[in-house]
């Protein structure tokens, strides 16, 4: 059985940044609740030995240099998750696919950057 990477990731990356909401999705009227940081499954796929989960984590903040400073803040809170248990789970590895670009959200209260991490664990390795 596969652990809840996205869960696990949400709990490990909460714990290194320390004050910034971390959540699975969008929330209602995060223009008044920034720093908001998203982190959501994108893919993956598994060799029935090592699952490779794809996350997407979005950094909300009100101005572009917080935008950047939060993006590279969760950037090295999800590296800091390599070799290491979070959320219970046993991380192997974790590699940048993409790393944070800005990417218009359609609201000018507000600036994002998205980027894309891939994550491996092994079948079993629940702490």
């Amino acid at each position: 059985m596969w652990p809840d990477m996205e869960l696990a990731v949400i709990k490990g990356v909460r714990a290194q940044l320390g004050g910034p909401r971390v959540t699975d999705e969008v929330p209602a009227g995060v223009e008044k609740l920034l720093p908001v940081v998203v982190v959501q499954v994108a893919g993956g796929g598994d060799d029935r030995i090592s699952d490779t989960v794809t996350v997407d984590v979005e950094a909300f903040a009100a101005d572009r240099s917080a935008m950047w400073q939060l993006a590279e803040r969760a950037r090295a809170a999800v590296h800091a998750l390599e070799a290491s248990v979070a959320g219970g789970v046993v991380i192997d590895t974790v590699d940048t696919v993409q790393r944070p670009v800005e990417v218009p959200y359609g609201n000018p209260n507000l600036r994002r950057a998205v980027a894309t991490y891939s994550l491996t664990t092994r079948a079993g390795t629940q702490a």
